[in-house]
């Protein structure tokens, strides 16, 4: 087993299933964090934690993105995958079920100073800690405040559907790409109709709305990263950048710099 309290270079270093303890937390070496983590699941429902940089964690038919000073969870038998910005410090938490009032599905929740510190500290702990003891009992605070957490909407619904799929791709491999709908119906050999009901019925938005929830989450990463938010305007292939800063003020509530300076 890997040094618990140094941290290790990924969880797959480490298997939280084989302890009985309520509450877990792991920290991954900043030094060694690898860019992605192949699909997995665990017994035990999974909340990583963003402390720097930008997580992305892929499940079935969803991406969710997990900016600065919040965290996905990912409930107990769910498979996964996840990456990093190249920037990214993380924690992760593993909750025995039933331990703790947590959501059924996966969801980006943000994380109060208090929940991070208590992970924090959770993670200089050996995971063997006694379940009477002081440890425990931090973890008991730890997992009533978790149950609070607020629950944000820091997903992109991604079908398994071919035509869906090869959108996907191209819109993350090309985030400028502008291609429009009727454009995208002719090249995938179908209608603009039947592709505007595939879309819809796959994801639950229409292609204009699903777009722009995808330009919002490589938006995050990018500016979680460092990246200007005039560098990012173009990689989005905006015309100005106010017309960027409009899109990402009426999905968020705040321009790129007040979310990233509450998050700080």
């Amino acid at each position: 087993m890997p040094n618990f309290k140094k941290g290790v270079s990924s969880p797959e270093d480490f298997d939280s299933d084989v302890f009985a303890q309520a509450a877990i937390a792991l920290k991954v070496a900043p030094e060694l964090n690898h860019s992605g983590i192949s699909p997995h699941d665990h017994r035990k429902g999974q909340l990583i934690l963003s402390l720097r940089g930008a997580v992305s964690c892929e499940v079935q038919n969803a991406l969710w993105l997990v900016p600065p000073q919040h965290a996905v969870w990912i409930p107990g038998g769910t498979p996964h995958s996840c990456r990093v910005t190249q920037n990214a410090r993380t924690c992760f938490l593993f909750v025995e079920p039933d331990a703790a009032v947590m959501p059924e599905a996966c969801c980006t929740v943000a994380i109060t100073p208090l929940v991070r510190e208590l992970i924090l500290h959770l993670a200089e702990q050996e995971p063997t800690y006694l379940s009477e003891g002081k440890t425990a009992r931090l973890v008991a605070v730890l997992l009533e405040q978790l149950s609070d957490a607020p629950v944000k909407e820091l997903h992109l619904p991604i079908s398994d559907h071919p035509k869906i799929r090869q959108i996907a791709d191209t819109l993350f491999a090309d985030p400028g790409d502008r291609t429009t709908l009727r454009q995208w119906a002719a090249r995938l050999a179908t209608s603009e109709r039947s592709l505007a009901r595939l879309v819809q019925s796959a994801t639950g938005l229409s292609f204009g709305r699903w777009r722009q929830q995808l330009h919002l989450m490589i938006a995050l990463s990018h500016l979680a990263e460092g990246a200007s938010v005039q560098s990012v305007a173009g990689t989005l292939g905006y015309d100005s950048v106010n017309a960027f800063i409009t899109m990402f003020k009426k999905a968020l509530g705040k321009s790129p710099t007040q979310y990233f300076s509450t998050l700080r």
